[in-house]
């Protein structure tokens, strides 16, 4: 049942981001006036300054918004602690260079330097505090799972893992009878209902309405198309309408464009990391600096996706076919380095600009694992309804190890609800991700289709 509390939880949010916020803006407003206001060569009037500041506060909610600065018990600690750094950090770069605009000159920029660091330490406390009354008033949850395979295992470990968020107290078989399974399900506050016939489905999460208990779904592939859908009327009867064919013609025009001009702006500003990253590699042992890869993209139409090389020439003859890993002989020192700051992935910019790639889609796939994974997910074709990209959905919201059932239904889910504000926070999610690496689920074993290949497994 819903308790009380529960029904202020988001104005408690928008209260807590307020303070946050405000904070945020009375820090740069003293910095504005105190070192800045002054030295301009056209000091601003009041309403002048209250713009400027007004500009700060808006900049601050918009990047806090895109990554996830304000989402108070919804992410760990650390998490959202990693959003608030980078979006603050991102925000008074910005804010030095409107500055500079203002004055016409570089202004001394020791004085936001100062202020990023202060906004570092308040954002830290912040986080402790509030997270803490957070948590005093809503405890974790307590949940029964209601489940029809093993593979609801999965789901219970990776929940398990925010005790901070969910206490999974009691799981249930959906072969169990229908009213043992009711009474259960009132004990608790909510009910996560995993990999079950949809009839018996649709049935409890009815019941769930009815008694307002929160349920957890875990979808499946038919439940995201479903979500892209329109709503749509036949006179007085609402229909779902479900396209299907990926992005119209509009949206990959559009898309194509932006392609084109980031590809040709990152092309030039990251040109001296390419020549540096190239002459490492040549130097290194007089082989190849780039290395080509079969992979898939829209349609199933097959391309060479450009990496710098990373590991020793003819890794594969060495080997064989085997996934890389992290401590994998074949890597060289320089391949090491290139991996961990992700400038391996760079000559990509190269497939965009001819139109192989996007910049944001789902991650383009070697075509003989595709063809396994379709052995057991028949729909893994699915995510070539669009091109592939350097970045994309799974990227920033999954893990290094995350199974490619669950990047498929990631994939889909940003075709199925692509937008250009989601490409653009897709972008910058990326910079979060290159940054603030999240950790793997630690999985081990199981078959090809468990087994995600790994960021690098083409230079195999």
């Amino acid at each position: 049942m819903v308790s009380k509390r529960d029904r202020y939880k988001r104005l408690i949010s928008v209260c807590s981001a307020t303070v946050l916020v405000g904070m945020l803006t009375a820090g740069f407003a003293y910095v504005w006036y105190r070192y800045y206001s002054t030295q301009i060569i056209l000091p601003y009037y009041r309403r002048g300054n209250w713009v400027l500041i007004g500009i700060y506060a808006l900049l601050v909610w918009l990047f806090f918004r895109v990554y996830g600065g304000f989402k108070l018990g919804y992410l760990k600690k650390t998490d959202m602690l990693y959003s608030q750094l980078i979006s603050i950090a991102a925000v008074d770069f910005v804010a030095y260079f409107v500055i500079s605009l203002i004055g016409r000159d570089f202004m001394r920029v020791l004085p936001m330097l100062a202020l990023t660091f202060v906004d570092f330490g308040f954002i830290a406390l912040w986080t402790l505090i509030f997270g803490k009354i957070y948590f005093m008033i809503y405890p974790p949850r307590k949940l029964i799972i209601l489940y029809g395979s093993h593979q609801a295992a999965a789901l219970v470990l990776k929940m398990s893992r925010r005790v901070d968020k969910y206490m999974i107290c009691e799981s249930v078989s959906i072969t169990e009878p229908a009213d043992k399974i009711r009474e259960l399900i009132l004990k608790y506050e909510g009910v996560i209902i995993c990999d079950i016939p949809a009839e018996q489905r649709n049935d409890y999460l009815k019941f769930c309405y009815e008694n307002s208990v929160r349920a957890y779904i875990a979808p499946k592939i038919s439940d995201i198309i479903v979500r892209g859908a329109d709503d749509i009327r036949l006179f007085d009867t609402p229909l779902l309408l479900c396209r299907n064919y990926g992005l119209d013609v509009e949206q990959r025009t559009f898309k194509r464009l932006f392609d084109i001009f980031f590809s040709l702006f990152a092309i030039v500003i990251a040109s001296p990391l390419m020549i540096f990253a190239a002459l490492a590699i040549k130097l290194h042992d007089g082989g190849p600096v780039l290395y080509k890869q079969k992979r898939l993209t829209i349609d199933g139409r097959v391309f060479d996706v450009l990496k710098f090389r990373s590991m020793v020439v003819d890794a594969e003859k060495l080997s064989g076919p085997v996934l890389a890993s992290d401590d994998d002989p074949r890597i060289t020192p320089i391949g090491k380095f290139l991996r961990k700051v992700r400038l391996d992935e760079l000559p990509q910019l190269f497939n965009i600009l001819k139109g192989d790639m996007s910049v944001v889609g789902p991650r383009p796939e070697r075509p003989e694992l595709s063809e396994e994974y379709k052995k057991e997910m028949p729909e893994f074709e699915y995510r070539l309804k669009v091109k592939a990209g350097l970045t994309g959905y799974a990227q920033v919201t999954g893990v290094y190890d995350t199974v490619p059932y669950d990047k498929l239904k990631m994939d889909l889910m940003y075709i199925e609800n692509y937008s250009f504000r989601m490409d653009l926070q897709i972008i910058l999610m990326t910079i979060k991700t290159m940054l603030f690496p999240p950790k793997s689920n630690a999985e081990s074993g199981g078959t090809l289709i468990q087994a995600e290949s790994r960021r690098e497994e083409d230079n195999k």
